[in-house]
């Protein structure tokens, strides 16, 4: 049974001019196999709005958003505050989710104090402290500071840490390590590894940047212009690529030889005229035809559904259509059990 659930959702922004961020997105967190689901694409392509969907701070304009087979939108007290702390979110900026005037030992124990995970304030102490143990960071150094006296990388842990100490059962991070230097990128990636195998939390990590999702990821689910063009397992998304443009992105990674130069390997660099901008209207088109190399007329008249190109992976271009159409929660759920019809 999925625990957190996008059922073909859609939400649309705007009154007289609407624009359609997210158009017919589904995707499922499975409850029997915690995972790590990456959601990957360009600024503008949907990532934060579903995001923040998942989350229950957005409500789709269509479609449902479930967590254990309750609606969000339904669900009583009891339902929502079990929701609230099971399913906790990692921000991009940690400074953002701090207050400047307080401790922060404050953001660590409230949680604590409102849900009523302590019995005491002694057991909430030793709780605090094993949870930043467990992301890397020493209390001694760590409690009892400002937030601006941490650096970015230890505002990220703590905020992983205050994740932890509520015991969830998803973490959704949005983008958790674009603002923090290059040498700490590590050290919260495995952070955010260890909550999975060693606490079976399962994870949605969202990023622009792909070789981070190939570093953590199960699962990559590729998004562009508010839909889903490519799903599957990490490695093969990655090694092979079907939808041009995840073939784009990939082609964009520098690769680590100083003999070649940068970009040898991708393609012309696209203009900001150019950037992926969610329709305004009903969709009658694929959304990356403008910018594909391999659009056909096809491409221009109607949008492709996500087609079964293997086991594991599914792809919405028409170069796939001789392959069974398939619902892109279905590709992850078989993704993470590793089972499933060739």
């Amino acid at each position: 049974m999925p625990l957190l659930e996008a059922d073909d959702v859609s939400i649309t922004f705007g009154g007289r001019r609407p624009t359609t961020a997210l158009r017919g997105v589904s995707i499922a967190i499975d409850s029997a196999h915690p995972s790590i689901t990456a959601i990957v694409g360009e600024s503008g392509s949907g990532k934060t709005t579903l995001t923040r969907l998942l989350l229950g701070f957005l409500r789709p304009t269509s479609g449902s958003v479930r967590y254990d087979g309750v609606s969000l939108a339904q669900m009583n007290g009891t339902e929502r505050r079990a929701f609230r702390r099971e399913v906790q979110a990692i921000f991009q900026d940690p400074f953002e989710a701090y207050n400047p005037f307080y401790r922060v030992d404050r953001a660590l124990m409230l949680p604590l104090q409102q849900f009523g995970l302590a019995r005491s304030r002694a057991e909430a102490i030793e709780m605090i402290e094993r949870a930043l143990v467990g992301v890397g960071l020493r209390p001694a150094e760590t409690l009892g500071r400002y937030p601006h006296q941490l650096s970015g990388g230890q505002r990220q842990r703590v905020m992983i840490a205050r994740a932890l100490l509520l015991k969830p059962t998803v973490i959704l991070a949005d983008e958790p390590v674009s603002m923090v230097d290059a040498s700490l990128r590590a050290t919260i990636l495995e952070s955010l590894f260890r909550l999975k195998q060693e606490f079976g939390i399962s994870l949605i990590y969202v990023t622009h940047d792909l070789t981070t999702a190939y570093q953590i990821a199960d699962t990559v689910v590729t998004l562009y212009a508010g839909t889903i063009v490519e799903v599957g397992k990490v490695e093969e998304i990655m090694t092979h690529p079907e939808h041009p443009y995840t073939q784009q992105l990939i082609d964009a990674i520098p690769l680590p030889d100083p003999d070649m130069p940068w970009g040898r390997l991708a393609p012309e660099p696209v203009s900001s005229a150019t950037e992926p901008a969610p329709p305004a209207g009903p969709a009658l088109e694929c959304p990356y035809s403008d910018r594909c190399p391999k659009a056909m007329d096809r491409c221009r008249l109607e949008t492709p559904p996500l087609y079964r190109t293997g086991r594991h992976r599914a792809t919405a271009c028409f170069l796939y259509d001789n392959d069974d159409p398939v619902a892109a929660r279905d590709v992850i759920a078989l993704a993470m059990t590793g089972n499933g019809p060739g």
